[in-house]
């Protein structure tokens, strides 16, 4: 890692949380060369369709396109107070041949929509590939315990039993919505194109004396070059800021689903049933050296909060464009977009992370379980002492009595859970302590669980995953 100017504030996700690879295209270098890539299209393209342009000032605009050199930017800028114009005029004075025809027609958003197009794009690619990690480690762990036993909670009160890999599917089925919806995004994501001061194409029109064919034929172009099939069909000076509206919630979902699995592990962890990895040398308490707090967990909760709220954020920027263009947008879209795609890589990362090294302890979910079994036990018991010539009615009734004392016996003396003695020692039930022991196996009372992590998992997640069976995923450690 490099070293940090200590002095001066750095983003946590530069320092802390964002990986390599989603900082890097959120970088100033990378904008800036997607930006000459813009112009370099921009000119291709016009002397593709009739415009006085060389093929040494197209060879020029090639060579400088990724040197970028920011201290002659930032001394334009300074000069100009507009960063496309310092990179504009940067880029002309790299390629002075070319000079002349760079920028032909085209607005400022021509370089900078279209470029962030492409950042988004990538930059969703590649939480399609955490996703798609996570999604496969859920998965596996899902198979490896679609038969271990444990309590199911409604309101974190006591339920039914269901099994830690039905549990898992849960958390799986979420994160594949989210898998389908960045799909949706990708398919149905479409670049500015060329479109003009005011997305009337007037100036293309003029430079091309009138040829409707050929500005038109200069928008796919640019298009097909980036690598779409077709730009927006209208826009004003910029692509529309429902798309970045879109892609927010689209995070957002991401958060909300990696939310609910990072509360579910701190009260698994709680319960001392699943644990977060914890390495041999971590520090879970300054104060208290026994704690092994879910660190990774309680990190995931805090960041998909913020990313949940800034779903708000570009929805008010894309309901607050004023007319053809305002410009407003700007210094919110640098902090808002970056931010919440590194925040969402951040997310994935540690969700993979800690769903690849679960920690899980059987004996601690079987003792809760058994616990709570003898209350969860007692329709069995019903209907097995009824079989035996009981009446059902009087042995609800007596069934619930004895409940409520074993029950306040647990909660008020904090001794164990003696339902089955007291019904055992009950002549009503004709029922022995052996008889009544063959119904608490907790199998017995999982439901389909087993099944339906089964038929899940090699089913409807398997069909989704399939198309995807080649696309490798990233690494999910995590340094800090």
């Amino acid at each position: 890692m490099p070293a940090i100017n200590q002095e001066a504030y750095q983003s946590p996700f530069s320092t802390r949380y964002g990986s390599r690879e989603m900082q890097a295209l959120f970088s100033p270098a990378h904008r800036a060369r997607l930006m000459r890539r813009m112009w370099l299209y921009l000119a291709e393209a016009q002397q593709e369709l009739g415009l006085p342009i060389t093929d040494q000032q197209i060879a020029q605009l090639k060579a400088q396109a990724e040197h970028i050199d920011f201290s002659v930017i930032d001394g334009f800028e300074r000069e100009l107070r507009h960063d496309v114009m310092a990179h504009l005029k940067a880029y002309a004075q790299a390629a002075p041949l070319a000079a002349p025809i760079l920028h032909l027609g085209a607005t400022s958003c021509y370089v900078t929509d279209n470029a962030d197009v492409l950042i988004l794009q990538d930059a969703m690619r590649l939480l399609r590939r955490r996703l798609l990690g996570t999604a496969r480690a859920l998965s596996r762990q899902a198979l490896t315990y679609k038969a271990l036993p444990m309590l199911g909670y409604t309101h974190f009160q006591p339920a039914q039993p269901t099994t830690l890999g039905k549990r898992i599917c849960l958390w799986l089925q979420d994160l594949l919505m989210d898998l389908r919806a960045v799909n949706d995004f990708l398919d149905n994501l479409r670049p500015l194109g060329c479109k003009g001061a005011t997305g009337t194409q007037a100036s293309f029109l003029a430079l091309f004396e009138g040829d409707e064919g050929k500005v038109k034929a200069l928008d796919i172009h640019i298009a097909k070059r980036m690598g779409f099939e077709a730009p927006l069909a209208v826009s004003g000076q910029t692509y529309t800021r429902k798309i970045d509206s879109l892609a927010l919630a689209l995070l957002s979902g991401i958060a909300q689903s990696a939310g609910k699995f990072a509360g579910d592990m701190r009260l698994l962890q709680h319960l001392k049933e699943v644990e977060e990895p914890f390495e041999q040398h971590q520090v879970g308490s300054s104060a208290m050296p026994y704690k092994r707090n879910p660190m990774r967990a309680e990190r995931m909760a805090a960041l998909a909060r913020f990313v949940i709220t800034g779903e708000a954020n570009a929805a008010h920027t894309a309901a607050t464009q004023w007319l053809e263009r305002s410009l407003d947008d700007s210094a919110n879209r640098r902090l808002a977009l970056a931010e919440g795609f590194l925040a969402a890589d951040a997310i994935l990362t540690l969700y993979e992370n800690i769903v690849s090294s679960l920690v899980v302890y059987p004996k601690m979910m079987e003792k809760n379980l058994l616990a709570e079994l003898p209350f969860m036990a007692t329709e069995n018991i019903l209907m097995k002492a009824v079989m035996k010539g009981g009446d059902r009615q009087e042995l609800h009734e007596r069934i619930r009595s004895h409940a409520m004392q074993a029950g306040k016996q647990v909660k008020e003396e904090g001794r164990p859970n003696d339902l089955l003695a007291r019904i055992a020692q009950d002549p009503a039930f004709g029922l022995s302590q052996a008889e009544l022991d063959t119904l608490l196996q907790p199998m017995d009372y999982v439901g389909r669980a087993v099944s339906q992590t089964e038929e899940y998992i090699t089913g409807e997640a398997a069909v989704l995953l399939a198309p995807f069976s080649g696309e490798e995923g990233l690494s999910a450690e995590i340094s800090l």
